[in-house]
């Protein structure tokens, strides 16, 4: 399905084969293999949804463009180009997202703030998110390659209800955080705040 999509061109100026080109130069090969399988798994849920198929494969293809970046990479970036500083604060873990998205601007030419937004949400998620957004946060959480406890049911509660999802994906992702003594970004605190609480009856 996903070799049957052809770019129009209109958020992207290279095909979909130069672009698969580029991101195996760019990424190890088990991340690589990822990022296609996110794609994948975005392009299924963008039909089910009712979501721009091209777009979910693009955003799809790149969201993890910057993950095995040197740390100094973002941290050029968020300077130059003036972003909060707070980001100085994280690692990769947010950077590949928030930061990352710029480098996909200056390297790829990608301007859609679509797709942007989409790279740029993909691990902590926001109180308000397109359906693009729901999709690439859910695909890069439920794609075949995943194993952790809760995945599938994850995947059955996101047939059934994208939003629904995106709240299981977040609630699970807090309670791991916080369980393992690691830093929250306050956006996933937000997150958490405005889709949990009216999905706990679907997600319990």
């Amino acid at each position: 399905m996903s070799e049957e999509i052809v770019y129009t061109k209109k958020y992207i100026s290279m095909t979909r084969l130069e672009l698969i080109e580029r991101l195996k130069k760019e990424l190890k090969d088990k991340r690589f293999h990822h990022v296609l399988r996110v794609e994948a798994t975005a392009i299924d849920l963008a039909i089910k949804n009712g979501v721009n198929v091209e777009k979910a494969s693009i955003a799809g293809l790149v969201h993890d463009y910057a993950k095995q970046r040197p740390d100094s990479d973002f941290i050029n970036e968020i300077k130059q180009k003036r972003l909060d500083p707070e980001l100085l604060n994280y690692g990769n873990a947010i950077w590949h997202g928030i930061v990352g998205a710029e480098l996909i601007k200056d390297e790829l030419n990608i301007w859609d703030e679509d797709i942007l937004n989409a790279v740029r949400h993909h691990t902590t998620g926001a109180p308000v998110m397109t359906k693009l957004e729901q999709v690439i946060y859910m695909a890069d959480y439920i794609e075949p390659g995943r194993d952790f406890a809760g995945v599938k049911k994850a995947r059955l509660i996101t047939a059934t209800n994208l939003q629904a999802g995106v709240a299981y994906q977040t609630k699970h992702t807090l309670n791991y955080l916080v369980a393992n003594g690691k830093t929250v970004y306050p956006k996933t605190i937000d997150t958490y705040n405005a889709w949990v609480p009216q999905y706990e009856g679907e997600i319990d």
